[in-house]
């Protein structure tokens, strides 16, 4: 048996044949493989060239798969029916007929490289069918992922549902450069605390640590107790060199108030104080106009308005508290206090968003 080879000799191309025996065509044959195999990173070997590799690939799958788990696997290949075996994913369609046809005419199959036999089944198949048996919730999750990736672009770090769900009460936090505003409300929206603190002499001089701790540590004593504290994560660029001190300034009040308010991260490793995208809670209140978001000043103004004319308004004030919250609202009108007005709806978006929506 021969194939053609191609060759240049004297400044022209020609053809001749070669037997496949030949050492030059080994040659050609083993640079070929050499080369493909140096450039590939993966670790798991093709099932492509004869039966030293596929008994290479049946010790990875030995490897990969402890002796209980191969026995889990060889028992539902073993006994389940055509119908049971399209319940998995990766089995519906021509692979499980296979499975069966070849069961009925070779017996059990005895191990797991037997699966690779099956037409349709090489190694990687073969690894992403018996992940798929021995952890069959895998596409329920995958179901869930666009609600997850909504999830994660709102909050970070990622937070378990079951947590979400048992929320009682936030603190959400918003601060500048001269003031830090919180918002303290409880899951019927109903608002606990809510103030702000000048913070003036943050950004004078050279960020000195121990003011920023000092002033930090000030503040929090007055902030109540919650089961998680939500700070506000602006999306300003850092491609604006103009904007860097501002930047720094936002990024070492962020590490405080992490380090300050995550109390019991070092006992369990849960953690209490999470971010939240500044954008994504003007869009929820139609506040962008554009990437810019507009004063959610006259919003407040409105949650104030209808918690004293509406018998179920969106937030809710209580009535000994409710004057004085007009009051300092009233008061900041002239200056416009965003801090103050955007912590309140950043909690109000927390439970609208993330905690009422992970709700069946």
């Amino acid at each position: 048996m021969s194939v053609s080879s191609v060759l240049k000799a004297g400044g022209r191309w020609r053809c001749f044949p070669v037997s496949l025996g030949s050492s030059l065509f080994q040659a050609l044959r083993n640079s070929c493989c050499r080369k493909k195999s140096t450039a590939s990173k993966k670790i798991i070997p093709s099932v492509a060239f004869g039966d030293r590799n596929t008994k290479e690939s049946g010790n990875a799958l030995d490897k990969l798969f402890s002796s209980e788990q191969q026995a889990s696997i060889l028992h539902v290949l073993n006994t389940a029916s055509n119908k049971e075996l399209e319940a998995f994913k990766l089995l519906r369609g021509r692979k499980s007929i296979n499975i069966v046809e070849h069961r009925e005419k070779f017996g059990p199959f005895q191990n797991l490289e037997s699966l690779m036999n099956v037409p349709l089944f090489q190694y990687k198949t073969t690894v992403q069918v018996c992940n798929s048996i021995l952890c069959p919730e895998t596409e329920k999750k995958k179901r869930k992922s666009p609600e997850n990736r909504l999830l994660r672009k709102l909050i970070k770090p990622e937070i378990e549902r079951e947590r979400l769900k048992a929320v009682n009460s936030i603190v959400s936090i918003v601060f500048g450069t001269r003031r830090i505003a919180w918002a303290h409300l409880d899951r019927k929206l109903a608002v606990l605390d809510w103030q702000q603190n000048q913070c003036c002499q943050l950004m004078k001089g050279t960020y000195i640590s121990s003011v920023y701790l000092e002033e930090i540590s000030s503040v929090i004593s007055k902030m109540p107790k919650a089961d998680f504290y939500v700070l506000e994560k602006t999306g300003l660029s850092l491609q604006n060199s103009t904007l860097f001190p501002i930047l720094l300034h936002l990024h070492i009040m962020e590490a405080m108030l992490y380090a300050l308010l995550n109390t019991t991260f070092a006992q369990g490793g849960q953690h209490q104080v999470l971010s939240m995208n500044r954008n994504a809670v003007g869009k929820h209140f139609e506040l962008m106009v554009g990437d810019t978001r507009t004063s959610g000043k006259e919003l407040v103004k409105q949650f104030l308005l209808d918690s004293v004319l509406q018998e179920e308004p969106r937030v809710f004030f209580p009535s000994d508290k409710i004057v004085h919250y007009r009051q300092m609202f009233s008061s900041t009108e002239q200056h416009r206090i965003e801090e103050l007005y955007d912590s309140l709806l950043q909690a109000v978006a927390f439970y609208e968003m993330a905690v009422f929506n992970t709700e069946p």
